[in-house]
């Protein structure tokens, strides 16, 4: 079964990740915990999601150029309010790729006030990415935290 950029998908011994683009041979370049990799199609497996929650919608193909995604898509903010610390950090790599490709200088994630799991994990992951340039949370609203890209 071929994928197509913007599938979920496990990746054998790896665990989740995201279709970013598909290569020559059957193969993937895949996003796994924030990090590239490229995997053959036998590594694969599509992901279902667990019943009651809401299919999260599929990314665009990468056959789209950057200026389509400029005039159709400015993200602006993510919600994570009901998610778990994985779904949120997977959320939150699919939202910021393609806020980096509407050009959004400038986006805001929302985590919430309590608890702070989801908080600390999104923290964690902002530092490790290059794209993002700063962060910080917004001095208005603690569950927020404003990203530059």
């Amino acid at each position: 079964m071929p994928f197509v950029p913007g599938d979920l998908v496990h990746v054998a011994a790896l665990g989740k990740g995201i279709i970013r683009e598909v290569r020559n041979a059957q193969r993937y370049l895949v996003d796994v915990k924030g990090r590239s990799l490229v995997t053959t199609e036998d590594q694969l497996t599509l992901r279902e999601e667990r019943p009651g929650k809401p299919a999260r919608a599929r990314i665009e193909p990468a056959s789209r150029s950057t200026q389509e995604y400029r005039e159709t898509a400015q993200p602006v903010s993510l919600d994570l309010h009901g998610h778990t610390v994985a779904e949120a950090l997977d959320a939150l790599s699919a939202f910021l790729n393609v806020a980096l490709l509407a050009g959004s200088p400038e986006v805001q994630i929302i985590h919430g006030r309590s608890g702070g799991k989801i908080r600390a994990a999104l923290h964690t992951q902002l530092k490790q990415l290059r794209s993002v340039r700063n962060f910080r949370i917004d001095p208005r609203n603690t569950g927020v935290t404003i990203v530059e890209l």
